[in-house]
């Protein structure tokens, strides 16, 4: 019996025949450079895909030890987390770290890959965001591993994940609440395309529809992480004749905004609102009150992200492409019995 030669891996310039186009155009799409037509970039890619090409293994990135950090938008203390965490673990291994963000989109442009694979890191780390599905298959092909943390959106299995349980968190945050006996509860939530945000919202209405009275209108909002939408929507929420006496906040800085629009309106916290944070940044600690939040892992989930991402540098194949770490509640001045 004969047996079938396996097949013969592609060229570049058997690419190039299919699509009809010139060796240096599809060098250039394999490298990520510019000045290629969009339509023509889709057709060498679409080949390439059907032909599964990959770098060749001597072409694997070996240069400079560094990893790429790309947050959909950099602000406030909550980044630092991830920074630390990230930063503890690629320093003991002598590696660099370069940070970026996407000016609050959740998918990075053209030109941020094209940067990318000048650079040629040894992995990338995408913070809240996620490349599309050609970028996830140019990276493949470039042989650069890429892992998300805290994605903003529901991830296929092959994408390596690290997050924290959000409807453990938010489930946690309002049974806190309604066992203190509040029952006019309100949630300031973040965006609500970002999956973590819409996580602790479903856990907010699941534990109210749980204990009887469903969430009032109105008294479910959206917004952003950061303080400015917290003292925003404390500010409307509690200027109501039927205002929450208690606020579930979808961040420690939001928490700190509608800590100051109380103090703003005269109300006194815990007396006259109870109010909880999520994150557990450090300086929610230091607020005063201070502020009773959600722990995420926040350095923790960046650590096991960065180690995952090194390990696919190396070759290692990972027993687990998604990681939810455990949420925990912690309870300190900013909220009190009804």
């Amino acid at each position: 019996m004969t047996t079938q030669p396996p097949p013969t891996a592609p060229t570049i310039a058997a690419i190039a025949r299919e699509v009809g186009v010139s060796v240096a155009t599809v060098s250039k799409v394999l490298n990520g450079r510019p000045h290629v037509a969009a339509e023509t970039r889709a057709r060498v890619e679409a080949s390439l895909e059907r032909h599964l090409y990959r770098r060749r293994a001597n072409q694997r990135p070996t240069g400079t030890a560094l990893i790429d950090l790309v947050f959909h938008e950099f602000h406030s203390e909550w980044a630092m987390e991830i920074i630390r965490g990230v930063d503890a673990v690629a320093a003991t291994d002598d590696v660099d770290v370069v940070l970026s963000h996407l000016d609050g989109a959740h998918h990075p442009p053209r030109r941020w890959l094209d940067s990318l694979l000048t650079r040629r890191p040894l992995g990338v780390l995408f913070v809240v965001s996620s490349p599309t599905r050609s970028q996830q298959e140019q990276l493949h092909r470039q042989r650069i591993p890429f892992v998300v943390i805290d994605t903003d959106s529901a991830t296929s299995a092959s994408v390596p994940t690290v997050g924290a349980s959000n409807f453990s968190g938010g489930l946690l945050a309002t049974r806190h609440l309604l066992e203190l006996g509040h029952r006019r509860l309100a949630v300031i939530a973040g965006q609500e395309d970002v999956l973590c945000s819409r996580e602790r919202v479903a856990a907010f209405r699941f534990a109210i529809d749980e204990a009887g009275p469903p969430a009032g209108p109105g008294l479910v909002r959206h917004g952003n992480f950061h303080v400015e939408g917290g003292y925003q929507h404390g500010m409307e929420l509690l200027s109501r004749p039927d205002r929450p006496t208690a606020i579930f906040a979808g961040s420690d800085m939001q928490a700190l905004g509608v800590l100051r629009a109380a103090r703003r309106l005269g109300l006194h916290v815990p007396g006259d609102l109870s109010l909880i944070g999520y994150d557990n940044l450090p300086v929610a600690a230091w607020t005063d009150p201070a502020l009773t939040t959600i722990d995420q892992p926040l350095r923790d989930m960046a650590g096991t992200a960065t180690r995952m991402v090194l390990d696919l540098a190396r070759g290692a194949d990972l027993p687990i492409s998604r990681i939810d770490l455990v949420t925990s509640l912690v309870v300190r001045e900013s909220t009190a019995h009804l």
